[in-house]
């Protein structure tokens, strides 16, 4: 019955997740809370993140506190609170943080997966880094297939 998947949070709370996200990551609503329609969460954007795409899933990106940038189709938008975009699936496009404190925004990702995207990504923790401590982005698209993402060859880093 669609009512056993009320959720009521309060305020600063996320829900439980397979594996613990780092601070600035939480999972407002799961794949599994919507019955994989979406998945809900709040990000601090403390690090840039590199052209990727998702081949499944839009994404919608809210931005509650501080400035942040898009990259899409050549054309760099800038995002300040209140501001929000839609990017939608199968287009590349990157983020980056444009402000300190660093922003805080609100993504809405439909389908479903992004969280559990997240969940297995910090669970790998350092089978997909560098040496260097950096993100290796070869390595991070082998758990983004599952879930239609795909990163630019290189490294981030996320700190």
């Amino acid at each position: 019955m669609s009512a056993d998947r009320f959720v009521l949070l309060q305020p600063e709370e996320t829900r439980q997740t397979r594996f613990p996200l780092p601070p600035g990551f939480g999972i407002k609503v799961g794949t599994a809370d919507s019955e994989g329609r979406l998945a809900v969460l709040e990000n601090r954007l403390d690090v840039d993140i590199p052209p990727h795409v998702h081949e499944r899933m839009d994404e919608f990106v809210y931005v509650l506190e501080g400035e942040m940038e898009i990259d899409f189709q050549g054309t760099t938008y800038r995002l300040t609170p209140g501001m929000c975009a839609l990017l939608p699936h199968g287009v590349p496009h990157a983020m980056r943080n444009a402000s300190q404190p660093p922003a805080r925004t609100l993504q809405i990702s439909t389908p479903g997966g992004w969280d559990h995207f997240l969940e297995d990504l910090f669970a790998a923790g350092p089978a997909v880094r560098t040496a260097e401590g950096a993100m290796d982005l070869e390595k991070v698209n082998v758990i983004g297939e599952r879930y239609g993402m795909r990163y630019t060859p290189g490294v981030m880093t996320l700190d």
